[in-house]
């Protein structure tokens, strides 16, 4: 049973202008349906149960930050592409692939900095939709709560979506789409996930509402934070961020705090360090966690370690970075023995040119289809062709250290 630890002051929160706003929204949301029901969460944390025990592979994949405005096309075409992904990986690896979306629920993002600066102006920072807007304006930058109602609707009316093309689509000969599908995103916005938290009458265990499978980034994973007392006090499946100043006395510290009784499928460690560092840090954090007794999952986000400014001044990052990091993940999991869970990716399924590498995408493209509102994703042919090359790392499996490559 989670253990729901004493609150601390939240950190990456928006400034709201207006308390009593605030408050007539949080009521709003706290009378409102939630967008996922308990036995859907218990059911995915079956599912990476199985991940963590080797069992099978976990693909998480969708928007850096989703938008209020997402069509019907764009969540078919997200969920066509991860389900082409999942078929390459499972036939290669011969093991079922868990199919996890940054859908339904990822419109709130973090930030290195609470301002920007553009031309002597200062504003604040884009912190996603469900905050404030993307334009550099001194109206669209001011938070809004009300914007959290507007999440909220768009959470639920894309998770029906999501509900509506699996159960009509699944077996049909002519598309490729899992058979299940659930949603995560980052519970970061804590004034949105705590009044969508509910007590399950079935059970009496509390869950959150807002989707299957939520996670602390690597900005807000203190043990002792606050992001970490709210995953500790649900009971849906859980994961956590870690960059490459991760140590081992943290990780063990998450465990005690989010899956003291070692439940496997309850606790997923994201490893996003980059491709530099992957096979230097990762190591010692596996080899303690495992030590510890600890079952938990563990997947590669080889996106957020490999970002750089492109000479056009887009951020972007490189099809090679993001397949090395994944290489040396698994290269590191195979030498110790322990299970390389899966990936998570920001991608999507339409064809923009945010990432360069591969799919015929060079820097001079960037400007065509830039179309990320916060950081460069995957296009659905560079998606295809990751998973591709992480399937070709099934032959090395059994080939001894270092045969991943």
């Amino acid at each position: 049973m989670p253990r729901l630890l004493q609150p601390t002051v939240p950190q990456q929160q928006p400034e709201w202008p207006d308390p009593e706003r605030l408050g007539e929204v949080r009521r709003t949301l706290e009378a409102s349906l939630p967008i996922v029901v308990p036995r859907e969460s218990d059911l995915l944390k079956r599912r990476l149960a199985a991940v963590a025990e080797g069992r099978a592979l976990l693909l998480q994949g969708g928007d850096c930050a989703e938008r209020l405005h997402t069509s019907l096309d764009d969540v078919e075409r997200r969920i066509d592409t991860l389900s082409r992904m999942a078929s390459l990986l499972s036939e290669s690896f011969l093991l079922p692939v868990v199919v996890v979306g940054r859908l339904a629920g990822q419109y709130a993002k973090p930030r290195s900095s609470a301002y920007e600066t553009r031309d002597g102006v200062t504003l604040p920072s884009y912190r996603g939709d469900s905050v404030n807007g993307p334009e550099f304006t001194a109206a669209a930058r001011t938070a809004d709560p009300y914007r959290m109602l507007r999440a909220h609707q768009a959470a639920a009316a894309t998770m029906n979506m999501v509900r509506a093309l699996v159960g009509h689509r699944a077996g049909s000969p002519d598309t490729h789409v899992p058979e299940e599908m659930f949603v995560s995103h980052e519970a970061l916005l804590l004034d949105h996930e705590t009044p969508l938290t509910r007590v399950d009458p079935r059970t009496g265990r509390t869950y959150a509402g807002t989707g299957h499978l939520l996670w602390a980034g690597e900005r807000t994973r203190d043990p002792d934070g606050a992001h970490i007392a709210f995953l500790a006090g649900v009971a849906n499946p859980v994961a956590v961020k870690l960059g490459p100043a991760a140590e081992p006395d943290e990780l063990l510290a998450l465990v005690e705090r989010l899956d003291p009784d070692q439940e496997p499928g309850r606790l997923t460690f994201v490893v996003r360090m980059g491709a530099g560092a992957v096979r230097e840090r990762l190591p010692l954090l596996v080899e303690k966690v495992a030590a510890s007794g600890a079952r938990v999952g563990w997947v590669c986000d080889p996106m957020h370690g490999n970002t750089y400014t492109a000479p056009t001044g887009h951020k972007t990052r490189a099809f090679d970075d993001v397949l090395d990091e994944i290489t040396g993940f698994f290269e590191v999991h195979h030498a110790l023995g322990t299970h390389p869970g899966g990936i998570h990716l920001e991608m999507t399924g339409q064809d923009v040119t945010e990432c360069v590498g591969a799919a015929g995408v060079g820097h001079e493209d960037l400007p065509r289809r830039y179309e990320s509102s916060c950081d460069p994703r995957l296009n659905r042919g560079q998606s295809v062709e990751l998973a591709r090359r992480v399937a070709g790392l099934a032959a090395g499996r059994s080939a001894g250290a270092g045969a991943w490559r």
